[in-house]
């Protein structure tokens, strides 16, 4: 899931040298922690944050298909 995530992600943002994507243990199941440029924060969210949304999607599918829960967090890079 890692891999997928940052291949969509690089794809999106101005600057894919900065993309981050980090794992951690949550509740449920395997959080996905995106790190991106804080100029590209915009890109990955999208107008009412219907690209962060697909991502979600597309993360979940996949993760259901592996028989996994996965979510993922979005936040700027520091």
């Amino acid at each position: 899931m890692k891999d997928l995530l940052e291949v969509i992600a690089k794809r999106l943002v101005d600057k894919p040298e900065n993309v981050e994507v980090l794992v951690k243990d949550g509740n449920r199941g395997s959080v996905l922690e995106l790190r991106v440029d804080a100029d590209d924060i915009g890109k990955v969210i999208g107008k009412q944050g219907k690209i962060a949304k697909a991502i979600r999607a597309v993360i979940r599918a996949a993760a259901i298909h592996n028989k996994e829960f996965v979510s993922v967090d979005i936040v700027p890079k520091d």
